[in-house]
Formats: C-alpha cells, sequence, structure tokens
C-alpha cells in the first residue's frame, strides 16, 4: 500500500515534478517580493502527523476528541505570536491573509458598513475593498492613495476623506507600498472619525519583529498578516487584536469563515515564531532592507525610474513606462533569463491590471540565500541588461549563466 512506500516509488509523476520545482527554485534569483524559502525544520513541522486528524474548536473547547497535544502546539504557536508583536490576543487558524482580512470584517462590520482603504492601483491589496473582490462586494469600501507629487501617503488627504466618508473600519498597510506607514497617524485619524484600525502586515510582519518596521500595537485594533514573506513560515494566516475583540474574532474564524484548523501548518507557525525570536531573524531582517536599499540605489544607476524614488522596505516598485516594456513583457523576459518578479501597476497608471506599466521586486528570497550589497548589484545589472537586450538571445543566455552562476554561490538546498 501507498502507506508504506515513499513519493518517489509510489507516485513517480508527482515526485519528478516536485524535483523539477526545487531545480527551479534552487537556479533562479527570485525577487517576488510575497515569496521566500522556509527552513528545514519549518518543512519537516508542516509534514507532519497532525494533519491527520480534526481539531475543530479551541485548546480547551474543542469538538473532538483525542486534541490534547493539538491544544499543546496551537496554545506554543499562539503564546510566541503574542510575544513577538506584544498583542493581546492571537489567533492562528486562519488558512491565508486573505482569509484573515476576511474574518476581521466578518467580526466587526455589517455588509455595506462603510471602510476606508488603500487602493489597489496605489499599493493597497484586494482585499481592501476591490470590486472584483469579496471585500469590495460585501461592503462599502472608499479608497486612499498616494500623492501624484511624492507616490507616497498624504495623511491629510486621508484624513480628509475619512471625515467625509465616516468609515466604521480604516485599513492601513498594503502589498505595494515601499515606504513606511505612520501608525500614529492612522491612529489619529481613526480616533477623529470614530473607527476602529486595522493594519495588514503581510508583507512587513518580518520586519517589525526585527524592528526594521514601528510595532502595530498600541496604535491598532486588529492586526493580520500571512505567516511567508517577510516571516519566512509556511503560508498561513494569523490575527491579532486587542482583548477587547478576542471573542468576536476567534468566532468570526471558528464556526464563522472556517471549520477545521490545519494543524500540521500551525505546528510549521510554531517553528517560524521561535525562529523569528531569534538573534539571527533580527539581522537577517535587518540585511533584507540593506539588500532592498543597494538594490534600489543600483536599479536607478542602471537607469531605471523607482517609484516614491526608492524604498524603506523590502521591496521597490520599477516604472518601465521609459523602457519601451510592459510590466507583463517584462515578467515574461525575466523568467526566460530564470529572474523571476511579478507585473505590478505602478500609481496612476494607464495600462490595465493584467499588462501594468511596473514591476515589483522584493528582496527577502535573496535575503534568505545569503546574498548581500554586492549580489544586489549584480542583480540589477542582469536585468538592467535583459530589459535592454529583449530579442538579443545571446545577450539574454549570458545572463541565465550569470543567473545560475550566482545562484551557484548561495545554494539554497543541501540535499
Amino acid at each position: 500500500m501507498a502507506f508504506e512506500t515513499g513519493l518517489q516509488e509510489f507516485d513517480p509523476q508527482v515526485w519528478e515534478i516536485l524535483e523539477a520545482e526545487k531545480k527551479r527554485q534552487e537556479d533562479s534569483i527570485e525577487l517576488i517580493a510575497s515569496e521566500n524559502f522556509v527552513s528545514a525544520a519549518v518543512r519537516e513541522a508542516q509534514a507532519c502527523v497532525m494533519t491527520n486528524k480534526y481539531a475543530e474548536g479551541y485548546p480547551g473547547k474543542r469538538y473532538y476528541g483525542g486534541c490534547k497535544w493539538y491544544d499543546a502546539i496551537e496554545e506554543l504557536a499562539r503564546e510566541r505570536l503574542k510575544k513577538l508583536f506584544n498583542a493581546e490576543h492571537a489567533n492562528v487558524q486562519a488558512h491565508s491573509g486573505a482569509q484573515a482580512n476576511m474574518e476581521v470584517y466578518f467580526a466587526m462590520l455589517q455588509p455595506g458598513d462603510t471602510v476606508l482603504g488603500m487602493d489597489l492601483s496605489q499599493g493597497g491589496h484586494l482585499t481592501h475593498g476591490s470590486p472584483v473582490n469579496f471585500s469590495g462586494k460585501w461592503y462599502n469600501f472608499v479608497h486612499y492613495g498616494v500623492s501624484k507629487e511624492t507616490e507616497t501617503i498624504d495623511y491629510d488627504e486621508v484624513m480628509r476623506i475619512a471625515k467625509e466618508c465616516k468609515p466604521k473600519l480604516i485599513v492601513c498597510v498594503g502589498s505595494a507600498y515601499p515606504r513606511i506607514v505612520d501608525f500614529a497617524e492612522f491612529r489619529k485619524i481613526a480616533d477623529a472619525t470614530g473607527a476602529l484600525l486595522m493594519s495588514d502586515i503581510a508583507h512587513v510582519a518580518g520586519l517589525i519583529i526585527g524592528g526594521e518596521y514601528p510595532q502595530p500595537f498600541p496604535y491598532c485594533d486588529l492586526v493580520t498578516s500571512t505567516t511567508q514573506k517577510t516571516f519566512r513560515g509556511p503560508r498561513g494566516g494569523i490575527i491579532m487584536c486587542k482583548q477587547e475583540y478576542a471573542q468576536a474574532i476567534d468566532k468570526a474564524v471558528f464556526p464563522g469563515i472556517q471549520g477545521g484548523p490545519f494543524m500540521h501548518t500551525i505546528a510549521a507557525k510554531a517553528v517560524a515564531f521561535k525562529e523569528a525570536a531569534s538573534p539571527e531573524f533580527k539581522a537577517y531582517a535587518h540585511q533584507i532592507v540593506v539588500n532592498a536599499k543597494a538594490l534600489a540605489k543600483r536599479m536607478m544607476e542602471d537607469g531605471f525610474r523607482l517609484v516614491s524614488g526608492g524604498t524603506d522596505t523590502h521591496l521597490m516598485l520599477a516604472d518601465l513606462t521609459g523602457k519601451d516594456i510592459t510590466g507583463k513583457e517584462a515578467q515574461v523576459l525575466l523568467e526566460e533569463v530564470d529572474i523571476t518578479l511579478n507585473k505590478n501597476m505602478i500609481p496612476f497608471d494607464t495600462a490595465s491590471p493584467n499588462v501594468t506599466s511596473g514591476v515589483r521586486i522584493g528582496t527577502p528570497a535573496v535575503t534568505t540565500r545569503g546574498m548581500r550589497e554586492p549580489e544586489m548589484a549584480e542583480i540589477s545589472d542582469l536585468i538592467a541588461k535583459t530589459v535592454a537586450n529583449k530579442t538579443d538571445e545571446t545577450a539574454k543566455q549570458q545572463v541565465r549563466d550569470a543567473v545560475h552562476a550566482l545562484c551557484k554561490r548561495f545554494p539554497l538546498y543541501t540535499k
């Protein structure tokens, strides 16, 4: 039976696909800002025996028997997470960042309530009120964006919009905003309009833990995040909040939105939370930002215009309107030379979301591999050479060879 054989022996087709993906990761420069590589310990926990059981409910209040060790691992994960962010309450059951956001809305809002969030086209997230997403369909989202002059958030303008629309909830931080968000300013806006304040820190959670980005508490009432990206954990979601909202949040997660939690993933989250509490992680988070600033500086020297003129975080947006190439074309072109990034709209973009005028570039994954400032300059030069030689197969092969040589110097998997 399959129980008695390994994957390679039982299902070679799946095994070969997984091995091919492993090779792609090993041989590619990963610049997608929302992606990272987990440790061997996290991978081991993700594949653990806790995948075998339902554990609906919460520690001490399960609907099935046999949950002694499930209670223990969830409590451990919750306590580790609270300590990382100085949070009063934590829920580690959310399956993803999008579901975490859904669960906060479900707990705090009624359908049709007004919410103020950042526009997707200017740095927000799909779940911050995009009309094609549940958030934009179920709630009355009003959006703020960035200033045309600075391409950064104008807090006076956000205050004006908030006073005008009187939101029940304000959402801050996004998925493509390269600058630090001022939680204290958003708290002033929330207090002035009687709104709750939620931050979606999915992209910057690891930077916050490492001291490279401000802590959302005590300014925010509710905080959501993924556990991958700069957090470098398994794919999943988390919710943290002030104690007064704990019961509503837990009920929204279960039984409101989800059934049984993925306890194997919660085990992996617990491991990632321990990793994040280490001095090594603090150094890692610092290097992410150092690398991002070094990459941004070299990209501007290589002739790219960056939105807002650079970055404070792990990501940057490159405006390609002066390069005779769209974001979509650049994504495809760079993938041909084993550099992976994603097309992305820039503020006030005139191209469609499926085409875009820019690309989003991040440094968490290359930093995990051990690359530092000299490699960031090398990566920028390789991107520039590829974009400048779109149809030159010889040049593209030269870039591809350089990418593979760079990746070989910083191996990802040892076995």
